[in-house]
């Protein structure tokens, strides 16, 4: 899954996808001045995830920024076997709330919208997701990263409580 390059660092293997371009204005002196805004979801479908935004005079320097910005908000999740998160969570970013629930093996990626493909590009096979409160596309790709960096291992859980991990399960 890693490549190397000619200077001998290993570099993963991103996929970008752009989940929104849009087009603002602002209004200045002489009229109105036209810029993109885009919004970006940058993974490695293993455990890795990033939500950017870039905004340029051009949708293509907009993407670039937003694939630059994806990559200093990137996150760790930890995945379950059966490609799924460890337990249910919610996320908030705004006005936009999130619910996730681990789903069975088989089931796919339940969700809608900027969440399905975040949790796609996440590496997550079997997930139910539901938005409420806002269907903006970027408060609801950060809800989802929001609610995905405070999941916690078995372990993590075990460490925090000073318990031993078989002590969890009884």
């Amino acid at each position: 899954m890693k490549k190397k390059n000619i200077k001998g660092k290993e570099e993963n293997n991103w996929e970008e996808k752009v989940v929104q371009v849009k087009r603002v204005t602002k209004v200045v002196k002489g009229g109105k001045k036209l810029s993109f805004r885009a919004v970006l979801i940058i993974g490695n479908e293993n455990g890795q995830i990033g939500v950017g935004v870039g905004k340029a005079s051009d949708v293509i320097g907009a993407v670039k920024k937003g694939v630059a910005d994806a990559k200093k908000h990137m996150i760790n999740i930890p995945l379950t076997k059966s490609f799924s998160i460890p337990h249910p969570i919610n996320g908030t970013s705004g006005a936009a709330k999130i619910i996730l629930r681990p789903s069975a093996t088989g089931s796919g990626v339940i969700a809608g919208g900027s969440t399905r493909t975040v949790l796609e590009l996440a590496g997550i096979k079997n997930i139910l997701a539901k938005q409420l409160g806002s269907n903006n596309t970027l408060n609801n790709a950060r809800a989802v990263l929001n609610a995905l960096e405070n999941l916690r291992t078995f372990q993590e859980t075990a460490e925090i409580r000073n318990i031993e991990l078989e002590q969890l399960y009884q």
